[in-house]
Order: structure tokens, then sequence, then C-alpha cells
């Protein structure tokens, strides 16, 4: 949960009657604490402060923050304790074991498979499914994580320890550890995994030999291997061979850390687009229209490429790799600060040995020059206005058998109301251009203060008072799906820009579902075409809607996607004028 940063909502000092409540729940939902130990993780004096975020995935968490580190957090009203606070209270959780190279895993956003699972030989902890948990580390009994049991201790025994063991929610080194001091677990002796650790030695030897010739880390310092994997053409090269292997363990593709898996995708664009995309005749090849044209493109479905996740961060550095230790590609500054590929090694045999994965969702996801970047083919929705009877008009439309809350097209609305009054011989005989005014049409269409005075009104001024008074409505029809109507006038897409910092605009982009949009697909999309960083981040208020932002002023470029690629009308894009304005354009 926590893999990732975080945005802050709020912080405060907690109140009195919050404290007091706070170490009753503590209290009910951890029974090993002592009185004393309660004391001292909720005291009475001491500063709390109780900060609200937003995890990355849009989950809402509350955290309790004593002496500049968080103890708990409360996430869907239950509680967890930190690994600050499980440092100095052990015994608070049932505590899983598992090898050391795995709490990298974790730490990446992994869950804890149960054969990474250390049984000791007092045998499991006691849990049921649900039940909050630890996770430590042979030879030391400070927790390293915490979590959720997936299932009961003897469910695990039964499946033979396979399978997902716990959920894991947080763990030392994520985001939420960051939020504190960042100090280091303590070692306290563990005396239930004495005797592992020698086992643990044997296994780690056969675990380095089992993936073939894997070459250790360059920047290694020549230790046993372990299952860290380095991001390199080896790797890579090791990883496409065992995707198609059945044998491999569910879940362990997602081992490695948030940037290992960058690398390795980045590594995999990188080759793909040499060996299927690139030739002779377009070198010298810019390399920003290398990353646009072909990088990109050879992306596979789902999945999203950014350099700045990556431990290269710059393309500039990344492709200085591949020149200087791969010898793959030679890159030179063709022109002061512009950099073009100039020559590829189509011989090298890392490059020829590479095999293009067969992936049939990259021809969908391809990105063509120009920005014309292809998802699933969308279709704008169909948007009609429509009218609601309202109560007042309801004498109205009595005598078309509309009954309040019917929805009628402007059309229908007319037409009903034409009948009414060529029905009760209402059209003035001297000029047929007006219509008399009844009770009925009075009590319905006129203010209080037109009753003495308005004895006729035209045949548009009718109409238009009709629909004044009845309820906007809209309906929303996308191709092969039924009609949604929906109360109100529609919310057009609104993009709007904001200041962060110094001088920096981020562009922010909200109500796309409302067309049908995939704020994921459009984040995407402009990401491709403008070559800034977007994230996407819950509407306040909202439950079921996030909002895309991307960095700098880029409206224009978004006007342009939902203008030309979306096809959305202009009518229903708001925030058009706060386009960049070009130098001299000003008056």
């Amino acid at each position: 949960m926590f893999s990732k940063s975080f945005r802050v909502k709020s912080n405060t000092v907690i109140k009195g009657s919050d404290r007091r409540k706070l170490k009753a729940d503590i209290s009910t939902a951890f029974p090993s604490l002592s009185v004393e130990e309660l004391s001292e993780l909720v005291p009475n004096k001491e500063e709390l402060n109780v900060v609200k975020i937003y995890a990355h995935k849009g989950d809402a968490v509350t955290l309790y923050v004593l002496h500049k580190n968080p103890v708990f957090f409360e996430l869907e009203k239950c509680l967890y304790p930190t690994v600050y606070t499980l440092w100095h209270y052990p015994h608070v959780l049932p505590t899983f074991t598992t090898w050391p190279p795995v709490l990298q895993k974790l730490a990446g956003g992994a869950d804890l498979m149960l054969p990474g699972v250390v049984v000791p030989l007092s045998g499991l902890p006691e849990v049921k499914k649900g039940d909050c948990c630890a996770v430590k580390v042979v030879s030391n009994r400070a927790p390293m994580a915490v979590g959720t049991a997936t299932m009961s201790s003897a469910e695990m025994m039964s499946l033979g320890m396979k399978g997902r063991g716990v959920s894991v929610l947080h763990t030392y080194m994520d985001s939420l550890w960051a939020f504190g001091d960042k100090s280091g677990p303590p070692s306290i002796p563990d005396v239930d995994t004495e005797g592992v650790e020698a086992m643990y030695g044997e296994e780690e030897d056969d675990e380095a030999t089992e993936g073939g010739e894997e070459e250790p880390c360059p920047n290694s310092d020549g230790d046993k291997a372990t299952d860290v994997p380095c991001p390199g053409i080896q790797e890579l090269r090791l990883a496409d061979r065992e995707e198609g292997e059945h044998g491999k363990e569910e879940g362990e593709e997602d081992l490695r850390s948030p940037q290992e898996q960058m690398d390795a995708l980045l590594l995999q664009c990188f080759l793909q687009a040499l060996k299927s995309k690139v030739k002779k005749s377009e070198l010298p090849l810019l390399t920003s229209s290398f990353l646009r044209i072909h990088m990109f493109s050879c992306c596979p479905s789902g999945k999203q490429l950014d350099i700045k996740k990556s431990s290269y961060k710059k393309l500039s550095k990344f492709l200085q790799c591949m020149q200087q230790q791969h010898s793959l590609v030679r890159v030179k500054e063709l022109s002061k600060g512009v950099e073009s590929i100039v020559e590829v090694d189509w011989k090298n045999p890392e490059l020829r040995s590479f095999r293009t994965p067969t992936d049939p969702g990259i021809e969908e996801a391809s990105v063509e020059v120009g920005g014309a970047e292809g998802e699933k083919p969308y279709h704008p929705p169909e948007i009609t206005t429509l009218y609601s009877v309202s109560s007042r008009l309801e004498p109205l439309f009595q005598d078309a058998k509309k009954r309040k809350g019917t929805v009628l097209q402007p059309a229908e609305v007319r037409a009903i109301i034409t009948d009414y009054v060529k029905r009760n011989e209402l059209v003035d005989e001297n000029n047929k251009n007006y219509v008399i005014i009844n009770p009925i049409l009075c009590d319905c269409l006129l203010e209080k203060s037109e009753y003495q005075e308005v004895e006729a009104l035209k045949w548009d001024d009718l109409f238009s008072r009709t629909l004044y008074k009845m309820q906007h409505c809209h309906q929303l029809v996308f191709p092969g799906q039924p009609p949604i109507v929906k109360k109100g006038h529609i919310e057009p897409i609104d993009i709007s820009v904001a200041s962060r910092g110094s001088n920096k605009k981020v562009t922010m982009i909200k109500n796309l579902e409302v067309y049908g949009l995939d704020p994921m697909a459009v984040s995407v999309a402009l990401q491709h075409r403008v070559q800034a960083s977007s994230a996407l981040n819950p509407v306040p208020g909202s439950k079921d809607r996030v909002l895309v932002q991307i960095q700098g002023n880029q409206v224009q470029q978004v006007c342009k996607l939902l203008l030309d690629k979306y096809q959305i009308p202009s009518k229903y894009i708001q925030g058009l004028d706060n386009k960049v304005q070009k130098p001299g354009r000003k008056k």
C-alpha cells in the first residue's frame, strides 16, 4: 500500500476525546498491550498528531504520529501498528518468519507467499483469515512488515504451504516508514530460528545456481548471489526464457521492486525497438523521436513506460549505458544540446539473441507519429437534452397522461403544449400568434407579479417558459449500450491549471468518466504527447472519480486530444481559455 509516495490531506493535533477513544480502540484491538505500554503509545500530555493521507491508489488512510514517527495507521476502520511500534513491542502481533532477501520484494509492493515462509520448530503462529499479523526475518525478532493473513494457519498447512500467505500493507523502507525519522530496525535475538540460519545459507546457494549461468552484477562485492536481480541484458534474457515455464511460482514476477521492473521494461522496449522498428535508412535518429515513436510503441498493453521511475532517471543516461557497457548503439551530439543515434550494432549478440515478446496488445497500444495514440477504439456518446415534468407543471400535462418525473424530448413537450392549447381553444381569434392564458397556464407558467398583467403569450414565449419550468435532464447513448438518463445538466470536462511551488504549473483534467473516457488511458496518451510525468489523484468529495494531473501548462495539448482524437464537442469542455499565451499575442 505504501510502496509509492502518498499525498497528505491534513495534519492536526488530536483532541482530548479522540485521544481517549484511540487508546480504547488500541486496547481492544491489541489486548496483549499492558496499561503502561498503552500510556507510552498514547500519552496523555505529549503531542499526538492525526495525519489524513491518500495512498497512491486512492485509499483514505489515517496516521497517528508520536514524536515524529507514525505509530498506528487506520484503514477501513481497522487499526494497524507500524514497524516503529513493533520494534518496541514485538509481541503485539503474531509473526511469520521469512528470508532476508524477501524483505526487498515486500517493500516493492509484493505479498508474502507461503513458499517463502520459514516454519520454526514451534510451528506457525495461530491466526485466522483477516487477522493482523507481522513478518520478520530469520535471526531477528524485530518485525519488518505488517499485513493481514489471507487464510488461517490450519489452511496454510493443509495446502502444503503454497499460495499467498500474508497480504502486506506496510514494510520497513516504504513511504510510511520514510514519513518518520527513518531509523533502522533493532537487532533482537530470535530463539525460535537459531538453527535455521545454516539451512538458509544452503538454500541460498541452491537458489543462486537454479537460474542457470547468471553472471553476478558488476557492482557486487563478490559475495554469493541472491535472488536480487541485476538490471542488465542477461537478466532480461533469462526472464524471457523463464516466461514460458509453467513451474514458476504464482506472484514471483511481482517480487522485484518497482524500479527494477521499470529497468527491465525499459531494456525490453529498447531492444525490441532496435530489432523490429528502427531501419538503417532512419539513422541518424533523434533520441527523443526514438523514445516517442519507437520505444513507447513497444510497451506491452497494461504497462506504462516511465524513465523517471527507473534507476536511470534520464534517457541520455540510459543510452549512455547502452553505448558504453553493451556497445549496442552510438550516440552523438550532432547539434548543440540535441543528441541522435548515429549507429546501431545490428550484429551485437545480445540484440540478435533477443526474442520479441508475443503480446497481442502491443499493436493496439502503439503510438504513431503525430501522437495518434491507439488504445481501444473510443466513440463519443450521443448527448441529448431532455426535460422532466415538475410538480408545478403536472396539471398542464395531466391530459397527456404524463405524471411528475416523466422525461420528455423537447419536441414531445412542444406537441403536448400545442395539443393542450388547441383542445381548450386558447388561440387568440384576433391574432393567432398569441395564446390566451387560462387558470392552469397562469398557475404553471406565470409569476405572481404577472397574474393581473399578462393575459396572453406568444407561442415561442409559451414554449420557452414551459421548458424553463421543467427539470433539466440529459441522456447519454454509448455505442452498443442502453441509454443512460441523468438529472441536471451534464458536467463538462474541466481543464484547469494550478501553481505548485516556485513558478511550477500542473494541468488537471476532471469529469472524464462522464463521457466514458478512461482517465488512465488519457493520462498515458498525454504523457506520450508532451513527454511529461502524469498522475491520477482522487477527486475530493467523490468516491468513483479521479482527476488526471500532468506537469506544465498542457491545456493546448489536452484540447487537441479531446477535440481531435476523442471527438468531444467543444461546448462540453471547460477551461479552453487557459492556454499558454504565445509571445507577441498579448494586446
